[in-house]
């Protein structure tokens, strides 16, 4: 009689995922790499800074000279309201090149090297994001410079203008997420940046940046006053001129708060799935 032996079932070979054991330091270690990598782009590259710095000095002069009378009876008058909003717009505007050159990474395949690479999934979108706080330093350095030119005086003195080139600045990097989102879900970098240019214009003009709200009709009043970069704006003006943190600096920080907790995670989801 013959004794049948049956070999005892192999289990499937549990499958890990190299993108998911990537501890916090070597997370942010690779942040800063392609962040590194970002800026050395930026130096082979300078047309990618004629935004922050073309852009402060053209828009600054048109504005004050086209606006300032009509608006507040001469330049110099205007300039307290005009710097504080052209900071808002020039810096939303850099914002819409982060998406713009992340979907072009990914249409080249630079991104597709990632895949069997052990690199954490935040460092590839986080590092872009990180290098771009130049690009936001060189348009406020610049937006202020111009105005100290044209003879704006902020009464908020040194500490003031600080204040509210940092909370610029954190704005600025706290928007990058939205564009990255854009950039990751746009299907090329022409879609990325039609996109892009339809939040950036009823955000910025839409606003306070560059006219008082009281001036407004009454419907289109309603939308300024909730819009969140009137909000950013306001609070920019308070320390600059005033030198005072006010309720609109805690909404401010608060709005950029928000931004990031949202949209990076659906801009890790979307990449994950984009890989």
């Amino acid at each position: 009689m013959t004794t049948l032996t049956t070999a005892p079932p192999v289990a499937a070979p549990v499958e890990y995922d190299v993108h998911d054991q990537v501890g916090l330091r070597e997370t942010v270690s690779q942040t800063l790499v392609m962040a590194w990598r970002a800026t050395k782009k930026m130096r082979r590259n300078p047309e990618q800074f004629f935004d922050v710095l073309i852009q402060p000095l053209l828009f600054t002069a048109m504005f004050a000279y086209i606006f300032g009378g009509a608006i507040s009876g001469d330049v110099k008058s205007y300039l307290p309201l005009l710097i504080t909003g052209i900071l808002a717009q020039t810096t939303l505007t850099t914002c819409i090149a982060t998406g713009v050159q992340l979907r072009e990474d990914m249409d080249k395949g630079v991104f597709d090297r990632f895949r069997s690479l052990p690199v954490s999934r935040v460092a590839p979108l986080a590092g872009p994001v990180v290098a771009d706080l130049i690009r936001y330093t060189v348009a406020t350095t610049l937006t202020f410079a111009t105005g100290f030119a044209m003879g704006y005086r902020p009464d908020g003195g040194v500490p003031g203008v600080l204040g509210a080139a940092l909370l610029v600045i954190a704005c600025g990097w706290s928007l990058a997420w939205i564009f990255t989102w854009v950039g990751i879900i746009g299907r090329s970098a022409q879609s990325v940046q039609a996109m892009s240019m339809m939040i950036m214009f009823p955000l910025t003009f839409i606003s306070n940046s560059f006219v008082p709200v009281d001036t407004l009709p009454g419907w289109l009043r309603a939308f300024v006053e909730v819009n969140p970069v009137s909000h950013v704006v306001t609070a920019v003006r308070d320390l600059a001129n005033h030198g005072a943190v006010t309720a609109q600096s805690g909404w401010a920080v608060l709005a950029c708060v928000i931004v990031v907790a949202i949209f990076a995670p659906l801009s890790m989801r979307a990449y994950r799935k984009a890989l």
